[in-house]
């Protein structure tokens, strides 16, 4: 399994694209036509990169909480809606396919949303 640690700062970042990166995975395969089981769609594979570019530029860094208990709304609200669609589809089956990174995800979400000091 590819990690892609490279394109975070922080691990804890890394592994929250690692969990956005599969649960996609998990909705392309079973809703989209793909080329092969290692790739997106083009559709999925937008909304992954735009999840890794958010991601990147979270304010929060390594005392990120997941985004369903942030107080920031990064996404765009077309972005927002697919992406919790996606989630919504997936999330389920992530305890089938990734036990551990769901569990892991599901103690991320009672991690707490720490205030962000803003750059000056």
């Amino acid at each position: 399994m590819k990690k892609h640690n490279s394109n975070f700062q922080h691990a804890r970042l890394a592994k929250e694209f690692r969990t956005i990166r599969a649960m996609i995975k998990i909705y392309c395969q079973a809703h989209h036509t793909s080329l092969s089981d290692l790739e997106l769609c083009r559709e999925c594979l937008k909304l992954r990169n735009y999840a890794q570019q958010r991601l990147q530029n979270c304010p929060f860094q390594q005392n990120k909480p997941t985004c369903g208990n942030c107080i920031i709304h990064c996404y765009k609200k077309e972005m927002r809606e697919q992406i919790k669609t996606v989630m919504k589809y997936s999330g389920p089956r992530m305890v089938y396919r990734h036990p551990i990174m769901a569990f892991r995800h599901l103690l991320d979400g009672r991690r707490k949303p720490e205030k962000v000091q803003k750059n000056q």
